[in-house]
């Protein structure tokens, strides 16, 4: 193991500051030492002052975020600061006098620490998760095997804890996005279908509008009834405490508890152990978990994950509604013809960008490769409801 790495280990910085004992300026001298003791170059100094400024910026983004938390999870947040700092403490022993007066971090580290300031949210977690595994040290000879390790699993750490926003996201956020981009397809398809049929700007207005109404109804309708029914599903799986009030009155020697639970899937040995359990012929309860009751954590995260049936009508009703307002704006606005498609299309282009990136993003993916994708879908498919209403308004003609 290299000088470097050794010292990674060994020296932990609190917050953004240099540990004690580790100046800004250190015995290093004028001159910064790269690998094995050769000289720095301009370069070298410039990108690791920029890694110094990103290690800062991201220690006070997880203190930030830790902020708003409590228990295990503020835990786990100052611990990844503290690994922050021993990063570092790395940059400034390489840099030694050149490390200078705090260059400003990447406009990424920036976003970060503004929203997690401001914010705080899930979405602050998912940008940190992507910021992670998009680690330069791997491809760095001049940071440690540590470091490069750190990075790694830093990101699994960090997905772990968006992972749990994300779940309480689960339902509504998914009837959100599903809500607004159908919206913003469906509409600019009839729109643009029924301007290509040759109709007037108002009876396409109208359209829009009667697709707005319809669409936004239809959604916040199915919603309710697809999760409603789901949430009913599973509580139907859920196991009662029959077996409990039962036990005490069932003849021993045809013990029909033991099918119970073999049928919740159960080994026999397991099954045999909780039925003299429940029957009190033994005393203890060794395994609280094979009694799957109701209240347990994990049957109330599956309701958790799914969501409320209102909370996502709601959120499919109204993300519907606007995004399917998108398209007949121009048309709101007075515009007609090739005018106000081409502005509806830019707009709804827009939005689907947006929406795109937004759930690259909380995906902890590319959210500008997710955009692009809702972007060329929802615009092929209005092209094609488009070559559809020329060719319907050729056959009426």
């Amino acid at each position: 193991m290299s000088q470097h790495a050794k010292s990674d280990r060994s020296h932990a910085l609190p917050a953004d500051k240099p540990a004690a004992g580790i100046p800004e300026t250190t015995a290093a001298g004028a001159a910064a030492a790269g690998p094995a003791g050769t000289s720095a170059s301009p370069a070298d100094i410039k990108r690791w002052r920029q890694y110094l400024a990103d290690e800062r910026a991201e220690a006070r983004v997880y203190r930030d975020l830790a902020q708003n938390r409590r228990g295990e999870e503020r835990d786990i947040l100052l611990a990844l600061a503290e690994a922050e700092g021993r990063h570092e403490a790395h940059w400034l022993r390489l840099l030694g006098d050149h490390a200078g007066k705090p260059r400003q971090a990447s406009l990424r580290s920036q976003l970060l620490g503004f929203l997690a300031r401001h914010f705080g949210s899930v979405f602050v977690l998912a940008l940190a998760q992507r910021a992670e595994g998009r680690s330069p040290y791997a491809s760095d000879p001049t940071a440690t095997p540590a470091m490069v390790a750190d990075e790694q699993i830093h990101e699994e750490v960090v997905r772990g804890l968006a992972t749990r926003g994300r779940n309480r996201l689960a339902g509504s956020f998914r009837a959100a996005v599903f809500g607004a981009n159908d919206g913003l397809v469906s509409n600019l398809s009839l729109v643009m279908g029924m301007a290509a049929s040759g109709v007037g700007s108002q009876v396409v207005l109208l359209s829009g509008v009667a697709g707005l109404l319809a669409g936004a109804l239809s959604m916040g309708a199915g919603e309710f009834i697809s999760v409603r029914s789901q949430r009913e599903l599973l509580a139907a799986t859920r196991p009662t405490q029959i077996t409990l009030s039962a036990a005490p009155r069932l003849d021993i020697e045809h013990n029909e508890l033991l099918l119970v639970y073999l049928a919740r899937g159960m080994s026999r040995e397991a099954a045999e152990h909780r039925v003299a359990e429940r029957m009190g012929l033994l005393s203890c309860d060794c395994d609280p978990s094979l009694s799957l009751q109701p209240e347990l954590p994990e049957a109330q995260d599956q309701h958790e994950a799914v969501g409320t049936a209102w909370s996502a009508a709601a959120s499919s009703f109204c993300f519907f509604a606007s995004g399917a307002i998108i398209p007949i704006i121009p048309f709101l606005l007075g515009m007609t013809g090739v005018a106000a498609l081409a502005v509806s299309a830019v707009l709804v282009g827009i939005a689907l960008l947006v929406t795109g990136g937004v759930v690259g993003l909380l995906s902890g993916t590319s959210p500008t490769s997710r955009g692009f994708r809702q972007l060329a879908i929802g615009i092929g498919a209005a092209a094609v409801t488009y070559l559809l209403g020329m060719a319907f308004g050729a056959v009426v003609a």
